[in-house]
């Protein structure tokens, strides 16, 4: 059979007339994880390699001179691993290395990574570098003030990221505004069901450290976590993100829900420019989109995906032919018309997502639904220009005192401080008795007064229905004298569930 033809084929391409070994120079830790022995498992299938595990007790004790000799080396830092020692036996061995070890030490320090990004053009979030040599240390280029940090005089306002230098430290910090409550949320590898833990009396930044300081993106409430394998090659999926509410989705197996999406042209140049940038074949990294734009946050190095069979078959694939491309050239090219492992083929662990169809398995990869919201009240608006002080300083109030910035006030205290300056800025008389008023005036004043009614709706404010913005659209001053002397006030409304929408909810959601 075909398979048979390449094991024979496989018997003697390697050194020695032998098969091609393929040491995993990895902690024991690593090597026991599902995804890995998946993927060595298919490598090893093709009958033309042979696998060489290095144990713990070889890779920390004993000399690299009794290291097995083999022609492909798999090697990776992790928690313990001494990236020196494997790379004293690479450079004694010289075998073909899967992920190059000498970059592998900048994906220990976050300001290398970023710098190496930027050096090849993979956009990255605003940032700057706080270092410190001693804990506590002051530095006259680091000011904080309530709402932002400047870092060599480039101010960061809050919501912003603070993350230590060290990029084996996954303690992650999200400080916010005074104008959401404050507060800081720490990020942090899973802990059972929990990614993040909100902190509402923490307001300072840590300073018993070197930290990177970022500019705050909004993605929608995911992250997309990209693999690649080889410069040609990646998978992409997203996960709720840590930031929303901490707490980890997972589905009936225990195991982290995470949805396929597909990368756009740019992201995948993205992908291969990072791989190449970094020397790793096999890496994976996080991904930010926002507004419109992706950017690269994290490099993590050798990472897998996680219960995607179509993905081992295509890593085993890609593997396969970077080694022979290495050792054996004259037969990269071939590739069996059945893969090995398909005679016996896995069976995926949640039957939910597969089915059996002429023969072959086939794998669930993603779910495409139109849906419709239920019966709502029309959206409004209503625009009206204020020159009002007390508007004005409330616009400041909440846009951090910056007279260019426009604001958004959404939440109950914000909504309530408009209400509180409308109705002292309401006329109390009705226009009927303003005869002599002039009509812009008169027009002006009514619009105020929707504007206190919607706010007065209901009694007290909970929901998403009513926001309003604040636009600055002509200044008076220079400099920091500068004030905003007129302002676009937006305030929106409507779009509140209808009695026939609330049926629809409920007979709908017992389907």
């Amino acid at each position: 059979s075909g398979v048979d033809m390449e094991v024979e084929e496989g018997a003697s391409v390697g050194v020695g007339g032998g098969k091609i070994k393929v040491g995993v120079c990895v902690m024991e830790k690593k090597v026991s994880s599902s995804p890995m022995g998946q993927i060595l498992d298919r490598l090893e299938s093709f009958g033309e390699f042979e696998i060489l595990h290095f144990r713990d007790k070889v890779i920390l004790e004993d000399p690299i001179e009794s290291w097995p000799i083999c022609d492909c080396l798999i090697a990776f830092h992790s928690s313990g691993y001494p990236l020196e020692k494997a790379q004293a036996y690479a450079a004694l061995r010289k075998p073909f290395l899967v992920n190059e070890l000498d970059p592998q030490y900048l994906l220990h320090d976050r300001r290398k990574v970023y710098e190496h990004l930027e050096m090849y053009g993979i956009p990255v979030p605003r940032y700057a570098c706080v270092n410190r040599k001693v804990p506590n240390e002051d530095l006259d280029y680091f000011v904080e003030e309530e709402d932002f940090v400047e870092v060599n005089g480039e101010r960061f306002w809050k919501p912003f990221v603070e993350k230590p230098v060290n990029g084996d430290d996954h303690s992650i910090m999200i400080y916010y505004p005074s104008s959401a409550g404050g507060g800081m949320k720490e990020l942090f590898r899973k802990i059972g069901n929990r990614s993040s833990e909100f902190h509402p009396d923490v307001r300072r930044v840590r300073r018993e450290g070197s930290f990177i300081y970022e500019e705050f993106m909004s993605t929608g409430g995911t992250d997309v976590k990209v693999y690649t394998v080889g410069p040609e090659y990646a998978h992409a999926e997203a996960r709720k993100s840590p930031v929303v509410d901490g707490v980890v989705m997972r589905n009936t197996d225990g195991k982290e829900v995470r949805y396929p999406v597909l990368l756009t042209p740019a992201e995948k140049q993205m992908a291969r420019q990072l791989c190449i940038a970094f020397r790793q074949t096999v890496c994976g990294f996080d991904l930010l989109r926002s507004e419109g734009c992706s950017y690269v946050c994290d490099v993590n190095g050798w990472s897998f995906v996680k219960n995607s069979y179509k993905y081992y078959d295509d890593a085993a694939c890609v593997l396969r032919k970077m080694c022979l491309d290495a050792k054996a050239p004259h037969l990269s090219s071939t590739l069996p018309p059945t893969l090995p492992w398909k005679f016996n083929k896995p069976v995926q662990s949640n039957k939910g997502l597969t089915r059996q169809g002429n023969g072959q398995s086939e794998e669930l990869r993603c779910v495409i639904a139109v849906i419709r919201h239920g019966d709502r009240t029309p959206k409004q608006k209503v625009k009206l220009n204020v020159t009002e002080e007390k508007l004005l300083n409330l616009m400041l109030k909440y846009n951090g005192g910056k007279p260019r910035a426009e604001t958004k006030l959404k939440s109950a205290v914000q909504l309530q401080d408009l209400l509180d300056a409308t109705r002292m800025l309401v006329p109390r008389t009705r226009p009927g008795r303003e005869s002599d008023s002039d009509p812009e005036d008169l027009e002006h004043a009514e619009k105020l007064r929707q504007v206190k009614a919607v706010l007065e709706e209901g009694g007290h404010f909970s929901g998403i229905y009513r926001k309003v913005q604040l636009k600055p659209l002509k200044w008076d001053g220079e400099g920091e004298k500068k004030r905003p002397v007129e302002a676009l006030m937006i305030l929106k409304y409507g779009g509140v569930l209808t009695h026939a929408g609330r049926k629809q909810v409920f007979t709908y959601s017992t389907i």
